[in-house]
């Protein structure tokens, strides 16, 4: 009678531990969102976090799509090689990307005020903390 109240135990563990698993969302099981969708969830933070107007909203939103689309272009080129990036082409892809993002950083500095924009360059540098530890959301 002990054994069999034990192992009725351990399987209503094991069963509710299971089902405690299958709750969670998976990295693969996240939603899929289209680059439009995307752009328009970081449009909305954005908004909500700065306070944009709608004049700056539409600079931001046609600044995230110019983003995007480089992105976009990028990744497809690079599916499309089949061989590992040269020394030579890492460091030519760094300058190019710290170049687009001082530019970023001009084009958002002349849209936000003085501070949207410090509150903006906080929010990246939160960021990129969260992406550093792999902890985000």
């Amino acid at each position: 009678m002990k054994k069999l109240f034990i192992a009725a135990l351990l399987f209503v563990g094991v069963v509710s531990f299971a089902q405690d698993i299958n709750q969670k969302p998976a990295r693969d099981q996240k939603e899929k969102l289209t680059p439009e969708q995307r752009n328009e969830k970081h449009l909305q933070k954005l908004t909500s976090e700065l306070n944009l107007d709608k004049k700056q909203q539409e600079q931001v939103k046609q600044l995230i799509a110019e983003k995007s689309a480089k992105a976009e272009k990028f990744k497809e080129s690079r599916k499309d090689s089949k061989t590992k990036p040269t020394d030579a082409e890492r460091e030519a892809f760094k300058k190019q990307i710290t170049a687009e993002k001082e530019a970023t950083d001009a084009k958002m500095k002349a849209i936000l005020n003085a501070d949207q924009y410090t509150k903006w360059t906080a929010l990246k540098k939160d960021h990129k903390d969260h992406k550093g530890r792999g902890d985000h959301k």
